[in-house]
């Protein structure tokens, strides 16, 4: 990952209308060359975020238990299950709660952690009470000395998602890089997001990995 896309997670901003709702060449969001492509996917990032950060706090509160409650019985039976979710950043929904009730029914709770620029994430065991630090872009990771493990559910935020379950993310290229590496082994991968983050295509490419489903407040999305 080179400086411009550390830029790139760095910068948020959005607002929230109907665009999602529109064919992206009618809306006018469509990328006019291939060249346009990155350009294109850090303004939809930045008009996203602004628009989710715009959401009051309580509401994404009320949205985010909803989402918990679909990603529950979308996972199922959790028991011997490593299950990996996130640290809530910049409005995404906070699933910790959702761990802890996952914990209590026989999984195991992991945190994604970024070791290295360009390289994949590695997965520590975690649960709530447990010792954090402070990781990249200052988000808490479990301290070093955690165990090391492979998840069997990836839930991964999303900032923005299409009808293909393909995500758009914050432009590191963590995520996909190491799915890329688990193949074809992968776990069960639930994006998760609020409906308003719903755009027509994010573009994917040939390096992008689709999430098997995406969970929102509303509904459980599927490709």
């Amino acid at each position: 990952m080179n400086q411009g896309d550390e830029e790139e997670i760095r910068e948020f901003a959005s607002s929230p209308c109907s665009l999602h709702e529109l064919d992206p060449e009618f809306a006018g969001t469509a990328p006019r060359e291939p060249v346009d492509l990155k350009a294109w996917r850090k303004a939809e990032r930045a008009r996203i975020i602004e628009a989710r950060l715009a959401i009051p706090a309580a509401r994404r509160e009320e949205m985010g238990e909803a989402i918990a409650a679909r990603l529950e019985e979308a996972i199922g039976d959790p028991a011997g299950l490593v299950v990996s979710a996130y640290w809530p950043f910049r409005g995404e929904p906070d699933l910790k709660p959702l761990l802890k009730r996952l914990s209590a029914k026989g999984a195991r709770s992991a945190l994604p952690v970024v070791v290295k620029k360009a390289h994949p994430l590695i997965f520590r065991v975690w649960k709530s009470g447990d010792k954090i630090e402070r990781g990249v872009w200052n988000i808490p990771i479990p301290a070093a000395g955690a165990e090391e493990v492979v998840p069997d559910v990836v839930i991964s935020p999303v900032v923005g998602f299409d009808p293909k379950c393909y995500r758009l993310g914050y432009g590191g290229g963590f995520f996909d890089r190491t799915l890329a590496g688990m193949l074809p082994h992968r776990p069960r991968l639930f994006g998760v997001g609020y409906e308003m983050q719903a755009i027509p295509t994010i573009y994917p490419q040939p390096y992008d990995i689709p999430m098997d489903v995406v969970v929102t407040e509303e509904r459980i999305a599927r490709p």
